[in-house]
């Protein structure tokens, strides 16, 4: 095979399979600000109702296969990656790329970057950080694992969807610092939770305690969102990030924490209360109702 036959085809048509809470956003990004044809595919027939008015049309997974020339998949984990690539790639021909903006195992994504590679097909992950407000608005942080060469075939269309598109490096560093990022945000959420609780047993009212701590060295992201935003009205809903995709996720940070032989008993304390607040019904919702279990009121 020729080195042009390597070559990544030019980008005419566009596929994205998964539109959930922040596939439905990125994929009516791509289709305004690509200029491309895009193509779509979900289980539920909602979602691809609304895109059509942005002319995304809907497709089943083998016809994306066939005419992308670029895939990018959005799915709740890595059990549904290798699902829907088992559909893919028999279609699938050298020069096409496929993009898993998806949070998936690390070790799962270096071994379907290899095994594309071997048949000079392109593959980056590129998991996406933020709320599903921010990808509302197309200001996503995106985290990209892939060569050189296939991140700048794709940097220009991952930009239609976020703000921050980083290069983090060889596949499979995109899902590390995703998955480091989302271990962060839910040890975070448990110490804030821890906070708040202290403080309403001593005298301070929440809103209080955080509108001050944001204006000293105690600020954060996740203060300012989770807190204010969730944990304060105390009001967690459905599809959002729920409980259990944040115990997914960190799942994965726990995962490569023994594959590194790093003790980790702040992720491990979070992972309990995560699944304590499972256990309590909050499943579904948004992961931080684990103050419910850590302040009851």
């Amino acid at each position: 095979m020729t080195d042009i036959d390597r070559a990544p085809r030019p980008i005419a048509t566009i596929g994205f399979i998964g539109l959930g809470v922040m596939g439905e956003a990125m994929c009516g990004h791509l289709a305004r600000r690509s200029g491309r044809i895009v193509l779509a595919h979900d289980l539920r027939p909602e979602p691809l109702q609304r895109l059509a008015a942005f002319r995304v049309a809907a497709a089943p997974t083998a016809d994306i296969g066939r005419r992308a020339d670029l895939i990018l998949l959005s799915l709740p984990d890595g059990h549904a990656v290798q699902a829907v690539l088992a559909e893919l790639e028999p279609h699938l021909r050298p020069g096409q790329c496929v993009v898993d903006t998806s949070t998936s195992p690390v070790a799962l994504t270096r071994e379907i970057g290899a095994r594309l590679a071997a048949g000079d097909i392109g593959f980056a992950d590129a998991p996406v950080a933020r709320t599903r407000e921010a990808a509302t608005r197309g200001e996503l942080s995106i985290m990209v694992g892939a060569s050189d060469e296939v991140f700048a075939h794709i940097r220009q269309l991952l930009e239609t969807m976020g703000t921050d598109v980083t290069h983090c490096g060889p596949v499979g560093t995109g899902q590390v610092v995703k998955i480091l990022n989302n271990m962060l945000v839910f040890e975070n959420t448990a110490a804030l939770a821890e906070a708040i609780a202290i403080g309403r047993r001593n005298g301070v009212p929440p809103e209080t305690l955080l509108a001050t701590i944001a204006k000293g060295s105690g600020d954060s992201f996740v203060l300012r969102s989770h807190g204010m935003k969730s944990m304060l009205p105390r009001d967690f809903p459905e599809r959002a990030f729920s409980t259990r995709y944040a115990m997914k996720d960190l799942s994965y940070a726990l995962e490569m924490a023994a594959a590194s032989g790093v003790d980790v008993p702040g992720a491990e304390l979070t992972m309990q209360r995560l699944k304590a607040s499972e256990q309590a019904g909050n499943g579904e919702k948004y992961h931080p109702a684990m103050l419910l279990l850590i302040d009851p009121e």
